[in-house]
């Protein structure tokens, strides 16, 4: 197994040549910190990588968690892993000085959450998991609830989930049943079940606290009635000793890829006494969960991002080592093999891989740099940089997840055979990385949101601060001749977007959401494309400084590798945006005219 997965040059390329995280210490927020703290917190997170996470890499999953005598066993790597993150400040680091926090840039809490996913997805998912949890109930829940929960799930001994989906109530949450009735003590009683839910159960930790929707009794129909709760599985009694709150594991998934976090089934009242306290306003609930939700969205894209990172460095060593032919036009059959890296094919294929996990990484880590602006810039601003996450967060979302199943496949490819077998890790991260357009909202969802929400929010606020974004960049890029005919590309196929959703914001008027919202998926993909060119376009523009300015011979080869990179994503993904303008130009409705009879044979 390759013990490269993550490049701290490419990392510290996008952080400070890129986004420049020195620049948020000039904020008072961000003033305790420097570039020498950031190094120090990057060094430490890929050490703990690699001697922590990355080993047991394969060991989680070849020994899936089982449920034994009503508990889940996991791996017993994860007591150790959650009391390391505790300790060292990892779960709360992005929480502030008098919150016990490290009050750390998302910038940089980000990428270490990238550092972590690449070198073992399933192992971070535990304190990721823990502070989207902790996090919620800051935000939204009482100081009581943040005393009795937050500091113990910061220390890694108490789990946190996110408890939404149901057994018939998947990506309809207005639909879910489970119920919570008001009792004497100040808390509800909960009743229900809820599926797919990680990291539900396991013997890790010593608790678990699930942040619940429900829907209390009388409450208004739909999404409107819906209830957030915070449901431990062993709740204080009133001399402070953990009892358990009626919370039972009634199944683990089986999966296809993900197996060292498990996924549960759980059922809460079986026995009527599984207690809930309401977190902040009843009825509220999900509009509180879009936090956890949206985080969770773009961690899902860290994910992908990492994952498909982490196979193209194995990918990349496998090329390096394996010998096999000779350069086209070498015909004497006495001449050594060339390694496999030098055929122009797998060139193609490298560069493909590093063409979308480079771009996906700097589209998550513009991401990062909106949340921390909107910490420390004024109200306008604020604004302006969450209508900018909003609209982008179904792109971080789809864009890695999507991609990132095509990236690994093309390094498997890379392989041969030897790609498709479990001596190398290739395989496992396909299939680890397979679950990512479906949770947190799958790709057709993040279409529709994104289509028929975000970028008709505010009268198209969101969409104009997007356009002038990728503009800034654009003409940032004409000033080197090196990038002006990539800006101008990308200028042409900006118009492009802009004329295909007016189109369909058109066709919407005349003929109604079905017929617009038909092809969301096909306008997100396209959408999608354009953000990762203007992503690389920002990526060129670093690069170029950084040429111009006289570069250190160290670094030419990066800088070099950094340009052809750019070059493919704008010579070889851009183009398929043609094909994507004129299906979505088209006024041709099959998938809303064609009936469901028609499938049958």
């Amino acid at each position: 197994m390759a013990a490269k997965f993550v490049s701290e040059r490419n990392i510290k390329f996008l952080l400070y040549e890129v986004f420049d995280v020195e620049s948020l210490t000039g904020y008072d927020y961000y003033r305790e910190h420097n570039r020498k703290v950031f190094d120090m917190v990057l060094k430490a997170a890929v050490k703990l990588g690699k001697d922590l996470l990355f080993p047991i890499f394969e060991e989680m999953d070849r020994n899936q968690p089982e449920l034994v005598d009503g508990e889940v066993k996991v791996h017993p790597s994860v007591k150790t892993i959650m009391k390391e993150f505790g300790e060292g400040g990892w779960i709360a680091s992005r929480f502030p000085f008098d919150k016990d926090g490290e009050q750390l840039p998302s910038l940089v809490a980000d990428v270490c959450e990238f550092i972590f996913s690449a070198a073992n997805y399933s192992a971070n998912a535990y304190p990721s998991l823990t502070f989207g949890a902790s996090h919620l109930i800051d935000s939204f829940g009482s100081k009581e609830l943040f005393d009795t929960y937050v500091p113990k799930m910061h220390a890694g001994e108490w789990q946190g989930t996110m408890a939404l989906t149901e057994p018939e109530a998947g990506s309809s949450l207005a639909d879910i049943t489970t119920t919570a009735e008001p009792a004497a003590g100040g808390y509800y009683l909960i009743k229900g079940q809820k599926i797919f839910i990680s990291a539900g159960d396991h013997d890790g930790v010593e608790n678990v606290v699930h942040l619940m929707l429900a829907k209390i009794e009388g409450a208004p129909a739909g999404v409107k009635g819906i209830s957030l709760f915070v449901v431990p599985k062993n709740r204080l009694d009133d001399n402070g000793n953990l009892v358990s709150n009626d919370v039972a594991a009634a199944g683990v998934y089986h999966k296809l890829g993900y197996r060292g976090c498990p996924i549960l089934q759980l059922s809460m009242g079986d026995k009527n006494d599984c207690r809930g306290w309401l977190v902040g306003e009843p009825h509220n609930g999900l509009m509180y969960m879009f936090q956890m939700m949206n985080e969770a969205r773009i961690g899902v894209g860290m994910g992908a991002t990492a994952m498909a990172t982490a196979a193209y460095y194995a990918a990349l060593d496998y090329t390096k080592a394996r010998l096999q032919g000779r350069k086209l036009g070498q015909k004497d059959p006495h001449l050594p093999p060339v390694p496999i890296i030098e055929h122009a094919d797998v060139k193609r294929m490298l560069l493909f891989q590093r063409a979308v996990v480079e771009g996906a990484l700097a589209l998550i880590m513009q991401c990062s740099k909106y949340v921390d602006f909107q910490k420390v810039l004024g109200a306008e601003d604020r604004e302006k940089y969450h209508l900018l996450l909003e609209i982008l967060t179904p792109i971080a979302k789809t864009y890695p997840s999507e991609m990132g199943i095509l990236s690994i496949s093309q390094g498997l490819q890379c392989l041969g055979g030897s790609g498709y077998c479990d001596d190398y890790p290739l395989e496992q991260y396909y299939r680890d990385c397979r679950i990512h357009p479906i949770h947190e909202g799958t790709t057709g969802i993040q279409g529709m949101d994104l289509l028929g929400r975000k970028v008709i929010m505010k009268n198209g606020q969101a969409f104009l601060y997007f356009i002038n974004e990728i503009e800034d960049a654009i003409g940032a890029a004409r000033s080197y001749s090196e990038l002006r005919g990539f800006a101008n590309d990308l200028n042409t196929t900006l118009t492009d977007l802009q004329d295909v959703t007016q189109h369909l914001i058109t066709l919407a008027q005349q003929q109604g959401p079905e017929a617009f919202l038909a092809d969301a998926t096909l306008y997100l993909e396209l959408f999608s494309i354009v953000t990762i060119a203007w992503q690389w376009l920002l990526q060129g523009v670093a690069v170029q400084k950084a040429l111009q300015n006289g570069a250190k011979k160290a670094d030419q080869n990066f800088y070099q590798g950094k340009m052809f990179a750019l070059r493919y994503f704008f010579s070889y993904e851009l183009p398929k945006t043609q094909g994507l303008v004129r299906r979505l130009m088209s006024d041709d409705q099959l998938t809303v005219e064609m009936q469901t009879d028609f499938f049958n044979d």
